[in-house]
């Protein structure tokens, strides 16, 4: 339902000729704002809407249809866009950071010359990020707030345990907007095709399965040997398999490769535009749970996610028609049984455990390959399955 435009106005208090929403993370962060974003822009479709991100999310959604009009790539500050760093802890530390740099001393001074009508952030408690927007001089200010945190016009509190999409979805509606479209929708353009075109002649018409293996985690990585064990299984099955990674996880491709009996496709060379291509015209997409699974589900292709149990509240896909979750139910620390902290129970307590190791290396193959013969179509392959699973 989209809320009526005249209450619309009534909450902000007029028609917003500006809207600008922060959202400076990861590829799978970004993908499930996508919905909040759409839903922005179906409520107040004559306002411009901004989103301020990382320059790889300017140049991935400027060559496509969006519900964004613009976006504007945010310098590196602590706690906004810069995750290696600390997390700003206040006010006095924001200002503090600007003042040491003349380009975001610049930024500031561009974004109050937007006149904003509203700003809006999509990330985090708002320890970190509600300083940011404060400084932006907009109308009004909207987000999730904690205690502890800088006061903002209009929040949530942020439970770390709640649907990132629903989550990002009650956000704006404290400006009215209002969707039903609940999935995230990315659109696949004719270029993002033609960069596809070196590996289809390598696939050579054939349906094909994608395999993701690697993440920014380990915690969050499923063995490269359970990886192999079902790709050649589905290679078996008359599938070919490409095993897509960023630059940085050619490693972890090798490591399946090497760990197989059949051939399978590495692919680590394409852009953001080309892998939700190759993605889009694939079978299924076997994956942990990382940017490119969430792309997947947003370009309509069906999915295998390899989850650590609590990660479903906040990443699982919210249909099951087309998708399948493998999850893991180990709780405790692989290695020494230490039982992490609460509410995150994936951050072991550091002074009792350092141990940097998987937390979904239990989930067995057979549940993989079983969630696969429910999603390929019978009438694909050329042989099924060599064992039931």
């Amino acid at each position: 339902m989209i809320i009526p435009s005249d209450l619309s106005q009534r909450l902000l208090g007029g028609t917003p000729h500006k809207i600008a929403v922060l959202h400076a993370k990861a590829l799978g962060d970004l993908i499930v704002t996508l919905p909040a974003l759409g839903a922005i822009k179906a409520t107040y479709p004559d306002a411009e809407l901004t989103l301020l991100a990382r320059p790889w999310a300017k140049e991935f959604l400027s060559a496509r249809p969006s519900a964004v009009d613009r976006v504007i790539s945010v310098p590196q500050l602590a706690g906004v866009n810069d995750e290696s760093a600390v997390a700003m802890k206040d006010r006095a530390a924001c200002v503090g950071q600007a003042a040491q740099s003349t380009a975001v001393e610049q930024f500031y001074k561009a974004m109050r010359a937007e006149k904003f009508a509203v700003v809006i952030h999509l990330q985090g408690d708002g320890k970190a990020v509600n300083p940011f927007i404060n400084t932006l001089g907009g109308g009004l200010t909207v987000g999730l707030r904690n205690q502890g945190a800088e006061p903002i016009d209009r929040f949530i509190p942020y439970v770390h345990y709640q649907s990132e999409i629903l989550r990002n979805l009650e956000v704006v509606a404290l400006i009215g907007a209002r969707t039903t479209r609940l999935e995230p929708q990315v659109e696949v353009t004719e270029t993002d095709e033609q960069e596809t075109a070196v590996v289809r002649e390598i696939i050579k018409g054939k349906p094909y399965v994608i395999m993701h293996a690697g993440a920014d985690d380990l915690r969050r990585v499923w063995p490269a040997a359970k990886f192999a064990t079902s790709a050649d299984e589905l290679i078996e099955a008359g599938y070919q398999v490409v095993l897509t990674g960023t630059p940085k996880e050619e490693e972890i491709v090798t490591s399946v490769m090497q760990a197989m009996k059949r051939a399978a496709i590495p692919c680590t060379s394409l852009g953001l535009g080309g892998l939700a291509a190759l993605l889009r015209k694939s079978s299924l997409v076997i994956s942990n749970d990382t940017g490119p699974l969430h792309l997947a589900r947003a370009v309509g292709a069906q999915t295998i996610g390899i989850f650590w149990a609590p990660n479903v509240l906040n990443w699982g896909p919210l249909t099951r028609n087309n998708h399948r979750l493998a999850i893991s139910w180990q709780l405790e620390c692989p290695n020494c049984g230490t039982k992490p902290i609460s509410p995150w129970p994936f951050q072991p307590i550091t002074d009792h455990c350092e141990h940097s190791c998987s937390f979904v290396e239990s989930v067995p193959v057979a549940e993989v390959l079983n969630f696969a013969a429910e999603l390929l179509p019978p009438e694909e392959a050329t042989v099924r399955f060599r064992q039931s699973y």
